[in-house]
């Protein structure tokens, strides 16, 4: 167990995990979220969750599973991003899979996330981009304290000729 809330704890990326990861990271509907295009193999993913090297200050991200305290079921994910030691940022992006939203996990993983980054990563912010239509995931990040600082027009592209606008929401660690 890597960090710990009342209903989930987050933990690295197993080799038990590439199948939940096939199938998150091969569902189409979440695509526009995640900038994929393309499927994953289940080759790639059994080599990601079989990689010794997670070290953040390498590969400039970290993945940390989601599981439930009680059944240790893996309910999501969690990812740093873009991490930038020198400046003190990193992206924050999450998934709670389907069955296990509306239940406050996304916010417990993003608060231990949150925590995580300010604490022991010592950074001076994070950020996350929200497209505009995601309402539940805009809820998210206001209600853990980052702030709407720009919004991206036509930032992601839908579909042939549409776009969505996008959120860049900020939180900055203003203590210590």
């Amino acid at each position: 167990m890597f960090l710990k809330s009342q209903n989930i704890y987050l933990r690295a990326v197993e080799p038990r995990d590439s199948d939940v990861l096939y199938e998150w990271e091969n569902d189409r509907s979440i695509w526009a979220i995640s900038n994929t295009q393309i499927p994953f193999s289940k080759f790639v993913l059994e080599e990601f969750s079989n990689s010794s090297h997670q070290d953040i200050y390498t590969n400039k991200q970290l993945r940390l599973m989601a599981c439930d305290v009680l059944s240790h079921e893996t309910v999501g994910c969690i990812d740093i991003f873009e991490f930038d030691p020198q400046h003190a940022r990193a992206g924050v992006g999450i998934y709670i899979h389907k069955n296990f939203r509306e239940k406050g996990l996304a916010s417990e993983c993003l608060s231990l996330i949150i925590d995580y980054a300010f604490k022991t990563l010592h950074l001076k912010q994070v950020y996350s981009h929200v497209n505009a239509s995601n309402i539940a995931s805009l809820n998210l990040f206001l209600k853990s304290g980052f702030e709407k600082n720009a919004l991206k027009k036509s930032w992601h592209k839908t579909s042939l000729h549409l776009f969505e606008d996008v959120w860049f929401m900020q939180l900055i660690n203003y203590g210590d």
